[in-house]
């Protein structure tokens, strides 16, 4: 059984597609599922993100590679032969360089931080997911619990042509903190930050299956 793609795309920098795709990433190792990386952003951040903790940990604990926009579909297609899961990463843009990704993609994840900027820069990609017959779901990121522009954003979000996670990650230091040691918040001694993740780990399994 092959395993399955979950590609973590947005138009709009800093919208936390690096930090979402670790977090999800190490949730998912912690349920004994094996898991590959593969980054298509030239920034090269996840890239770092794994070195930082291979040397940290000793063995990182789940493949890495890095690919161009037009070789995501080889690479996915030999990581999900020998993995469970495949989160791919991909530049904060929206071209054709962004259609192999989701098109190779079984869940399509798009954060938006809580501003109505960050939401507004998610037309492109929810059309480009659309030309591919993906169904995107946005992912609240993070967030401030009780504050009208986070809730103003959530109704908003549900009038758009994806799904909206009922999952939200909530504007924590830690996330950034651990991002930093190579780590993910789930192996952090932040509780709140531990059980969001692990809920919205729930959350994107039941997507896969369905």
């Amino acid at each position: 059984m092959t395993g399955k793609v979950i590609a973590v795309v947005q138009q709009k920098g800093g919208s936390g597609k690096t930090t979402l795709a670790v977090n999800l990433a190490t949730a998912a190792i912690r349920r004994g599922m094996t898991v590959a990386l593969l980054d298509t952003d030239p920034q090269g951040s996840l890239g770092r993100w794994f070195m930082t903790r291979r040397e940290r940990l000793g063995e990182a604990g789940l493949e890495f590679s890095t690919s161009s926009a037009w070789g995501v579909s080889y690479e996915c297609e030999k990581l999900k032969r020998d993995v469970d899961l495949v989160i791919v990463d991909t530049p904060p843009k929206v071209d054709a360089d962004l259609r192999p990704a989701l098109r190779e993609a079984d869940l399509v994840l798009v954060p938006v931080a809580s501003s109505h900027v960050d939401l507004w820069a998610t037309d492109g990609v929810l059309d480009l997911a659309a030309r591919e017959h993906k169904r995107a779901w946005l992912v609240l990121n993070r967030t401030r619990a009780g504050t009208r522009l986070c809730e103003d954003v959530a109704r908003a979000a549900e009038e758009l042509t994806a799904g909206v996670a009922a999952s939200r990650i909530a504007n924590r230091v830690v996330y950034a903190e651990t991002l930093g040691l190579g780590l993910g918040a789930v192996e952090s001694g932040q509780k709140a930050a531990r059980e969001e993740v692990e809920a919205f780990a729930d959350e994107v399994m039941g997507l896969l299956e369905a």
